[in-house]
Formats: C-alpha cells, sequence, structure tokens
C-alpha cells in the first residue's frame, strides 16, 4: 500500500518547511523510519523520516523548495505498484495546482472589482497567459483565432474604440484603469501605440518616470535637449540590488516581533551595574577549572544572577495568557544566539538549580548546536524569560522586543571600563556595564521591574548573594 510522505511540522511554531536535501532518491529502497530528507524549519534544519516501507516511487519537491504542513512530498509504494493516481495527478500536485488556479482567479477578480493594486492586475494578465498586446489588442469576446497581427489589432482597436478627433484619447481599458488606480491623468501619458494609443506599457513607464506622469512636455520644449534621467521610483530596485527570498526562520522572526512590539504594552527599565567583583570571580573560576576545560563567560555569570533573581520576582518570571497571568513555576533562561538566518534561543532550562560552570558548558554546547541548526525543538522553546547580549559587539546600551508570551526580556550591553565617583566621594576606573529590562505592562508595574535590577544588581556587585 502506497505512503505518502508529508511536509510534517517540525517544530511547534512551523507552518511550512524548506527541503534542504534529499537523502534518499527515486528508486531508493526505504524502510519506515529511515531519513529521507533534512529540512528547514523555522528554527533548525531537521530529518524527516519515512512512515512506511517499500520503494520512494516519486519525490515531488526539488530541494531549495518550500511546501506548507501537510503537503504530499513523496510516494514510498511497492516497486510495482500503481501509483499513477498519486504521482500523475496526487494531491501535493493537485494541491498545487489548485493553489496557481486559485491565484489567478483571485488576481483577476482583483481586476473585475477594480483593485488599487496594480501589480496584481498586471500579474492577473500574466496569469492568464495573455501579453500586453494581446490583452490590450483583442476586442472582447473575440476568438483568439480570429485576432489579427499585434499592429493592425491595435488599429483596429483604436479605430472602434477611440476614433481620431472626436476630442477622447485614444487609450485601451487596461491602460486607463491603471493610470486610475495610481492616479495618473490618462492625458498626461504619451502613447506608443497604433495611432498615438496609449497602452498599458506606455503607463508604467509613465509611473517610473514621474515627470512624464505629471503633465506632458510642452510643445515648445527642444527637442535636441537631452531627457533628464528618470526619477528611481520609492522602493523599486536599483541597479546591482538583490532580494532574498525570506527563509523560514526570518518568517518566523518578523512574525513573532511584529505580534510582540505592537500589541505589548512595553515600558524599560536601565540601570548600570559595577562589575568588578563579578569580573574578579569569573577569574577565579577559570583558573580553578582551567585543567577540565571549563571556560565561564561574563554571560553565563549574568544568566545565573537573573535565574536567581528570577526565583525571587515571580512576576517577572511570567507571562500573559489573555485572560490570565500564568506564574512559571520553574525558571527557564532563553539566551538568544546569532546565527547565519537571523536569532534563535536556545533554552537553559532549571537555570536557577545550576551552577555557573554547569551553565557555562550548556550554553557552549547549546549555542554551537544551534549556529549547525541542529537543536531540537525542545531545547529552543518553553523559555521564561529571555536574555539578549551585544556587549561582545561594543554596543553599550539598546532595548529588546519581548519574546511573547514571556513578560520581559534582558537587554544587556558590555563591560567597560568608565571613571565613576566611588562610596568614598573619589574619582575611580571601575568596570561598568548597563542593562535594560523590557516589561509587559500589561503583567508588570514600574516598581515590579525596578526591584527585579535591584535584585540583579545586587547579584552581580556581590556574588556571593547568589548563593547566600
Amino acid at each position: 500500500m502506497a505512503t505518502k510522505v508529508y511536509m510534517e511540522a517540525l517544530s511547534p511554531t512551523m507552518e511550512e518547511g524548506r527541503l534542504a536535501t534529499w537523502l534518499k532518491n527515486e528508486g531508493d529502497h526505504v524502510k519506515e523510519g529511515d531519513v529521507l530528507a533534512e529540512v528547514e524549519t523555522d528554527k533548525a534544519t531537521m530529518e524527516l523520516v519515512a512512515r512506511g516501507s517499500g520503494v520512494l516511487r516519486k519525490r515531488m519537491l526539488n530541494e531549495g523548495d518550500t511546501a506548507n504542513v501537510g503537503t504530499v512530498i513523496a510516494v514510498i509504494a511497492g516497486a510495482d505498484e500503481d501509483v499513477s493516481a498519486l504521482t500523475g495527478g496526487g494531491e501535493a500536485q493537485a494541491s498545487q495546482a489548485a493553489s496557481t488556479a486559485e491565484a489567478p482567479k483571485q488576481e483577476t477578480a482583483a481586476m473585475a472589482e477594480g483593485s488599487s493594486d496594480v501589480g496584481r492586475g498586471a500579474a492577473a494578465v500574466a496569469a492568464a497567459g495573455q501579453t500586453e498586446e494581446d490583452s490590450e489588442s483583442t476586442p472582447k469576446g473575440a476568438a483568439p483565432t480570429a485576432a489579427p497581427a499585434s499592429g493592425a489589432a491595435e488599429a483596429g482597436a483604436a479605430a472602434g474604440g477611440d476614433a481620431a478627433g472626436n476630442g477622447r484619447v485614444k487609450a485601451s481599458p487596461l491602460a486607463r484603469r491603471i493610470a486610475s488606480e495610481a492616479g495618473m491623468q490618462i492625458g498626461s501619458v504619451q502613447g506608443s501605440g497604433p495611432g498615438g494609443r496609449i497602452i498599458k506599457r506606455d503607463v508604467e513607464a509613465a509611473m517610473q518616470g514621474g515627470a512624464q506622469a505629471e503633465a506632458p512636455a510642452p510643445a515648445e520644449a527642444r527637442p535636441e535637449a537631452a531627457p533628464a534621467p528618470a526619477p528611481v521610483q520609492a522602493g523599486a530596485p536599483g541597479a546591482g540590488d538583490r532580494d532574498l527570498p525570506l527563509s523560514p526562520m526570518r518568517k518566523t522572526i518578523a512574525k513573532r516581533l511584529t505580534q510582540s512590539i505592537g500589541p505589548v504594552p512595553h515600558f524599560f527599565l536601565t540601570v548600570e551595574i559595577d562589575m568588578g567583583e563579578a569580573m574578579r570571580l569569573r577569574a577565579k573560576i577559570n583558573d580553578r577549572f582551567k585543567d577540565e576545560g571549563v571556560k565561564v563567560s561574563p554571560n553565563d555569570l549574568i544568566i545565573k544572577a537573573v535565574a536567581a533573581a528570577l526565583r525571587k520576582h515571580p512576576w517577572v518570571n511570567a507571562a500573559w495568557t489573555g485572560d490570565a497571568i500564568r506564574f512559571h513555576d520553574a525558571v527557564h533562561v532563553g539566551v538568544a544566539v546569532a546565527v547565519d538566518e537571523g536569532l534563535i534561543t536556545p533554552v537553559v532550562r532549571d537555570a536557577d538549580r545550576k551552577g555557573v560552570t554547569e551553565i557555562a558548558t550548556e550554553v557552549r554546547e547549546l549555542a554551537g548546536r544551534a549556529r549547525e541548526k541542529k537543536l531540537k525543538p525542545e531545547e529552543y522553546t518553553g523559555s521564561t524569560f529571555s536574555i539578549s547580549n551585544l556587549g561582545m559587539f561594543g554596543i553599550e546600551e539598546f532595548t529588546a522586543v519581548i519574546n511573547p508570551p514571556e513578560a520581559a526580556i534582558l537587554a544587556v550591553g558590555a563591560i567597560s571600563p568608565k571613571v565613576v565617583v566611588d562610596e568614598n566621594g573619589d574619582m575611580a576606573v571601575r568596570q561598568r556595564m548597563r542593562v535594560t529590562l523590557s516589561c509587559d505592562h500589561r503583567v508588570i508595574d514600574g516598581a515590579t521591574g525596578a526591584k527585579f535590577l535591584e535584585t540583579l544588581k545586587s547579584y552581580l556587585e556581590e556574588p556571593m548573594m547568589m548563593v547566600a
């Protein structure tokens, strides 16, 4: 019995996947559980395994292509089994065909309804298999076989619809519609069709040129003058520009952060922390565990201090659910890691219960696999609070966007020497660091956030307090 291979949801937030690599070829024998392909999800590259045994009869997705979750992308069946219903007009292809067919229908409908999207209207013409000249020269209702050659058709159309001398501007219906939607006077466009008839390409050229669209050139303009270079339309690609298709990860980042910065009422609290004691502790730890290969970073100390502070301030270790505030029992700290296509937040689970060296080892291992896109979903989901550190890039201070449904995120700046007034009123050079807490005001009030930062500051300025 044939087994359909679906694009599976390989992460909790995955809506589509990009097939990175096929690991089986058509004709290969596969067993249930064999890895068929590697799929790039919104967070990692995951393995897609076979759910049945047999021969991989058909691959319906090329490497590099994207498919929605639930789409059939291959078929496994017996070597002699008839799978033509699946491979020739199977669900995936049928679905794709339906989608392809639907798009032109929608575009065509948009044209009929007078959509304001010029691009969509133009796309509808192309999707219907018509060229610009076809669409403008073929009289409505005329059979395609009766359509004359392009020039004759334009002449015929012009003669039939825009008789010269009657005061009307000679223009095709499509050109009129595009010009109208663009707020352009059709009479300001110079026609290049038969008898000076204005066609679609004239309107588009005028839209790109701008100056032509505003007003026709005066008759007394000197014909020998070199035309001014057309201004670049806002948003139009320039020479050398390139568009990089969105990766699943970048789409997810855009979607989730848009869901955050708009609906979530952020406010920000910043405090400066003396990191002298913390850095001295770090040096001692690294010296003590040097032979074991353990190396603690300032960020590891910050994770430990944040986790300890979260345990004391449950309102910060919380989430907005829409109809309740959820206080998390566990303290799971997400640590933002930059990767080639964006960022991902591996999670240090139960960070408040772990020592600094254990956190350091775990973070290094998680970050390494995050950059290789080898994290499992449970390793980058479920955080109750997140930290974003740009100090290693020399950033002194910034604000971070909350990762919903978490109630806060901490932005960490660089540790750098600064001249300060010490407790005796003298000038002194100290290692200082600025951190900013982004708070969801639906959960955290100003005083609540301030108290959390006060605790965090005390832990980092007196690290012994974390274990007291």
